[in-house]
């Protein structure tokens, strides 16, 4: 990967604050006990972040969040539950592309391909041919 997924977690996690209203101080105990945290702790925290999820599907940063964080329990277990949860929001997250960040949807793009590799699917699904059409190609 051409990036760090706990730094670009932690980032878009400093974003999402805008995003969840009433839900940020339960975010941030969550992120915490997920950060601090390893075996059933930290999984019960990773599920409960992924849960509030799905309550803020607009919330873009906080998706990306969940996204990196998804990487982040890839590596610490290395188990198909997590490479297919990974690739479920990835997919979802390029799908509905409005008002998102470049830099996250590059990063999560990245992702799903790692997604898909650990699971043997290394062909591009459509979702990310598309993806690679829209990206606009060039330097800054």
């Amino acid at each position: 990967m051409q990036f760090d997924a706990a730094l670009a977690a932690q980032a878009a996690f400093a974003e999402a604050e805008s995003e969840l209203g009433s839900d940020w101080d339960a975010a941030v105990e969550l992120e915490e006990t997920f950060s601090s945290n390893a075996g059933s702790t930290a999984r019960e925290a990773y599920e409960a972040l992924l849960s509030l999820a799905t309550r803020y599907p607009q919330a873009h940063a906080f998706q990306a969040f969940c996204i990196y964080i998804t990487w982040q329990q890839v590596t610490e277990q290395t188990i198909a539950h997590h490479f297919e949860t990974g690739m479920r929001l990835s997919e979802s997250y390029l799908a509905a592309r409005g008002g998102k960040n470049q830099q996250h949807l590059d990063y999560v793009a990245e992702l799903l391909e790692s997604f898909r590799a650990g699971l043997g699917l290394d062909e591009e699904d459509e979702i990310v041919i598309e993806f690679r059409k829209d990206t606009p190609k060039g330097g800054d």
